[in-house]
């Protein structure tokens, strides 16, 4: 399917977008797996920043540390956590940059009269450096669902949940923005349509988790006008 047809051929009107932080929004990725890379290689699990981001990829931080920790064959410092997040957050405000068209995605389903809100996996603080390197804070300030609000992060259904009753919508008149399979699956299991931004490769992970591909976040107002929306 394409997503012009699954968009097009929706039986719900679209009342809501939900987008995605990291990958979506923000060019983030790359920079958190490489410090993540780099002080899981010091616990003794040798990786490359790759290796990080194709491991941990749509994970919230909290949930790696037990996965590293059966990985080296004992729990990681007290502290490790804290110092990651911490670093990770150095490093994304002198270098986190918009993904190309992002912003202007944002602003464009605005101009549709259309809602947007943002669910990530990410902590608000964390968030809170990204969008202000890249100038959007205040454009998405009360807008912001984080992992740490919600019982559960990714992949399940819970912060998209939390971003619908937010805004008042039920699941069914909602899109979902994502570029991960974690992210991709919650959207399936909150029974909401899914958009798979797709950078590179053919897309066959996230088709497997119901998402729909595309490749250009400048293509994304064109494709969200095509969705019927209103009230049911």
């Amino acid at each position: 399917m394409t997503p012009e047809a699954m968009l097009a051929g929706r039986a719900a009107p679209l009342r809501l977008v939900i987008f995605d932080c990291d990958g979506v929004l923000v060019d983030s990725e790359a920079i958190a797996s490489r410090v993540g890379a780099e002080m899981v290689s010091e616990l003794g699990w040798k990786m490359t920043g790759e290796q990080a981001q194709d491991s941990f990829l749509g994970m919230t931080l909290t949930d790696i540390v037990p996965i590293i920790s059966a990985r080296i064959g004992r729990p990681v410092p007290q502290d490790w956590l804290d110092t990651l997040v911490e670093s990770i957050a150095e490093a994304m405000a002198t270098q986190a940059i918009a993904i190309p068209g992002a912003i202007e995605a944002l602003d464009g389903v605005t101009a549709l009269g259309l809602p947007w809100r943002v669910a990530s996996n990410s902590s608000h603080p964390e968030m809170q450096v990204k969008f202000a390197r890249i100038g959007i804070a205040a454009r998405v300030a009360g807008r912001v669902h984080s992992f740490t609000d919600v019982a559960r992060g990714k992949p399940a259904p819970d912060l998209f949940l939390s971003a619908a009753a937010a805004e008042g919508v039920d699941p069914a008149h909602c899109v979902v923005i994502e570029d991960s399979t974690t992210g991709a699956r919650a959207a399936a299991a909150a029974g909401m349509d899914c958009l798979g931004y797709l950078a590179h490769g053919d897309g066959a992970a996230l088709r497997a988790t119901g998402a729909v591909p595309f490749r250009s976040m400048f293509d994304l107002p064109g494709l969200i006008r095509l969705a019927p929306r209103g009230i049911a």
